[in-house]
């Protein structure tokens, strides 16, 4: 090859280096748009998106990268699944119990009353067959999930009245977080009522609803509940540790490289953890304030969880007979609480009781 050939060709290569290689870059990147179910002021469980793709971004070196958008912004909030499963975005951050009315084996994947405590929760998920199963389910409405963080167990929810048995649920109009403990309200006689979690203070100050409940002390804080119901009850026990999740579309996750999916496990790992430890940290603050705002903290009585408990035994008989995906997921799911009941009642309940009473 003679020396002007040898210019040219490399004229040539220094075009394509220069034109097409960044092409090809471009092409490689990652675009994908998040839609959440949650308000953005609420920056513990609407963070944990943005935890999420923060690492994402952060462990692919700025080639995948996720936009979070709050809940309304892109969809409705209880709108997200069927916005993951036709496409319209690549994932969401929502919680599953919220489309309890497609199947009632979605609540599974979150909570159902009387369920598991969170770290039970991730021990199913994780070293059970809690995510196998789900996903199974998941897979019909073109889905793929992954753990996207956890609250601890709730609190029961704000009162206009104060709760001194069953009776007081009758007729009582009651913000519930899914169609589940709706159904077994309903057999207390209460009246639930589906709203997102931005609108509910306006509900609660109108009188639209008589009760209302949301997540824990820092969250219902920062929405102001305790200006417009005083009474605060304990535990949800409909919500022992529920699960928030990562729904993404199938098909986009199935095109993405092995260290892309990896790098989605890994953050949603870390967004989890983050969530949890989050709540456990900010919550006790806030209860503390609550309690000095003259808010009345109590517990539901013994003789309340026990019809609340043979409600919902009853729900789920129904629910055995009616979705052969729920009769599955949940023998599955009660199955392996019974062995983390036994565990718990030992060393963690017996450590846990003893501190309770201790002056540190």
């Amino acid at each position: 090859m003679d020396r002007r050939s040898l210019i040219k060709n490399a004229g040539i290569a220094g075009v394509l280096a220069a034109g097409v290689a960044p092409a090809v870059h471009a092409q490689a990147a990652i675009r994908w748009r998040l839609a959440s179910s949650f308000p953005k002021s609420l920056d513990t469980i609407y963070g944990g998106a943005e935890v999420f793709a923060n690492a994402v971004r952060a462990m692919s070196g700025g080639k995948f990268e996720i936009s979070v958008h709050a809940g309304g912004e892109l969809m409705p909030a209880f709108g997200v699944v069927d916005g993951v499963q036709n496409g319209t975005v690549e994932m969401a951050h929502t919680v599953p119990y919220y489309f309890y009315g497609k199947n009632p084996a979605f609540a599974l994947g979150s909570a159902v009353p009387f369920g598991l405590n969170a770290r039970q929760m991730t021990a199913w998920m994780r070293h059970g067959n809690g995510r196998k199963l789900m996903n199974e389910l998941y897979a019909k409405y073109n889905i793929v999930s992954f753990g996207g963080g956890n609250t601890g167990t709730q609190m029961g929810g704000w009162f206009r009245k104060e709760i001194k048995g069953i009776a007081d649920f009758k007729g009582m109009k009651m913000r519930l977080g899914g169609g589940l403990v709706g159904e077994v309200m309903q057999k207390l006689g209460a009246v639930p009522q589906s709203i997102p979690g931005g609108e509910i203070y306006q509900a609660l100050e109108k009188g639209t609803i008589d009760a209302a409940e949301w997540v824990g002390p820092y969250d219902d804080q920062k929405l102001g509940f305790n200006k417009v119901a005083p009474f605060y009850y304990y535990p949800g026990w409909w919500e022992g540790g529920p699960e928030v999740d990562f729904f993404i579309n199938q098909k986009a996750f199935d095109g993405l490289s092995p260290e892309n999916k990896a790098i989605v496990d890994a953050a949603s790992a870390l967004a989890s953890t983050d969530m949890l430890s989050k709540y456990d940290a900010l919550n006790p603050t806030a209860l503390k304030q609550l309690v000095a705002a003259k808010t009345k903290v109590l517990p539901f009585s013994q003789a309340v969880l026990e019809a609340s408990f043979k409600a919902a035994m009853e729900v789920f008989a129904e629910n055995d007979a009616k979705s052969p995906e729920w009769k599955k997921i949940y023998a599955d799911m009660r199955a392996f609480q019974r062995d983390q009941v036994l565990w718990f009642r030992f060393a963690e309940n017996r450590f846990d009781n003893f501190m309770a009473t201790q002056k540190l």
